[in-house]
């Protein structure tokens, strides 16, 4: 019988054919933590007893969420992984010398590549499925036993297909794909499962757009979100090389069997989604933009950014927006590019001096705002569009606040105007 991808992984791994349902211990390719929650980790890999990373290349450590610290706090947490890092002489210790979101910057470096198994402790590291890779988050002690034992325990997950059809028009990226399968699934429609993307409107999406889709899979409760590598995705790594030099490691390419068992499938088509709107306080709480519009929704803040759209295609979108327009004297424009490559190739382009005559400000790479840790914390009763991957009460400030979540389009627009706005009435 068949395999789907994630079953194909797991097998390689594994060293023989496995299927769903099975429990089974695999190395792990990458391990990634960032200065929230590699300080726990360390402290369980000391209070073990270890004294070495049982795969030192297989560990990276990224300083992203309070970076540079906000407060003594989060400056004295961040230290902890400073002084391991060099204790371990770590290769792949990220700081404010090479800074990123963790999610954006891995796949900038091609430390992440198909074919891998990859953990982090950050519940968004199932965007590097994207890449064609099985990746997922753990926990933080899950964290410290691989890096203590090189691998760990896994419960092979049932996968969800998800067949994408038709060709999106204008102003429709992979935000809204995702948030339209989440409204579709609910935020635990598929708990512990993998979501595998498939379909002809692939061919159509940007590695951009596959990054956003596979990072809010977790917003529907699933294992992993997969997408088989295809010429677009060999673009991109080929494009790592030419930057880097090299990647990490030779990929392992694998494709889903024609006879592959599937526990559910689902068909969208994306040719007829309109822009999809998050309301609160769910990421399931999606609407056509039809409908935000109408309710002439006022908006404090816009934010542009996050693991989730804070990519290069994010910035030119929302530029090309506002250019030779200015901000809503009542709204306030946040724009965090995701990694410092990211922020200098969009200088080179002129897009942050468009982002900052239209009333932006442009911040260095932070999980900050998203996070409502600092650089965009919102007050009691605010209002924000986000293009970040999570509304839950009080996720970017005040208990009171809400949070819309959608692309980069629609945010810029919203700026713009004040209010919810359609991009596509630009064109």
């Amino acid at each position: 019988m068949g395999q789907t991808l994630t079953e194909k992984i797991f097998s390689e791994h594994a060293g023989r054919e496995v299927k769903a349902g099975e429990i089974v211990r695999v190395p792990i390719d990458m391990v990634i933590g960032n200065d929230i929650t590699t300080p726990i980790s360390i402290k369980a890999f000391e209070s073990s007893g270890a004294s070495k990373l049982a795969n030192p290349d297989g560990f990276a450590i990224v300083m992203d969420h309070y970076i540079p610290a906000k407060d003594i706090a989060s400056a004295n947490q961040a230290k902890i992984s400073r002084d391991f890092a060099l204790k371990h002489d770590l290769k792949y210790f990220f700081d404010e010398k090479d800074m990123g979101i963790e999610h954006a910057l891995l796949p900038e470096k091609g430390l992440v590549v198909p074919g891998d198994v990859i953990i982090g402790a950050d519940s968004h590291t199932c965007t590097h499925g994207a890449l064609g890779a099985f990746s997922t988050g753990m926990g933080s002690t899950d964290i410290s036993f691989a890096i203590i034992t090189g691998g760990n325990w896994f419960k092979v997950p049932e996968t969800i297909k998800v067949e994408l059809v038709g060709k999106p028009s204008p102003h429709i990226y992979g935000k809204d794909i995702i948030l339209e399968l989440i409204r579709i699934l609910g935020v635990d429609g598929a708990l512990y499962k993998a979501l595998e993307f498939t379909g002809e409107a692939i061919k159509y999406l940007s590695m951009d757009d596959r990054f956003s889709i596979c990072n809010m899979a977790i917003e529907a409760g699933a294992k992993n979100g997969i997408i088989a590598v295809d010429e677009i995705t060999r673009e991109y790594l080929d494009e790592r090389v030419r930057v880097n030099g090299t990647l990490r490691a030779n990929p392992k390419i694998f494709y889903a069997d024609s006879d592959a068992t599937y526990c559910q499938s689902i068909t969208i088509d994306v040719s007829k989604l309109s822009p999809v709107i998050a309301y609160p306080f769910l990421p399931s709480n999606g609407k056509p933009i039809e409908q935000a519009v109408e309710d002439k929704i006022k908006i404090d803040q816009v934010m542009i950014g996050s693991c989730t759209n804070g990519r290069l295609e994010d910035l030119r979108i929302a530029a090309d927006i506002v250019k030779g327009k200015r901000v809503a004297r009542h709204t306030r424009m946040i724009v965090t590019p995701a990694t410092q490559r990211i922020f200098m190739q969009a200088e080179k382009e002129g897009l942050i001096d468009t982002l900052i005559e239209a009333g932006a400000v442009v911040s260095n790479p932070t999980c900050g705002a998203c996070l409502g840790g600092y650089m965009g914390i919102l007050g009691d009763a605010e209002k924000c569009v986000s293009t970040t991957n999570r509304n839950f009460v009080g996720r970017m400030g005040a208990r009171t606040s809400e949070i819309y979540l959608a692309n980069s389009a629609v945010a810029a627009m919203s700026a713009i105007s004040g209010y919810i706005t359609d991009p596509r009435d630009k064109e």
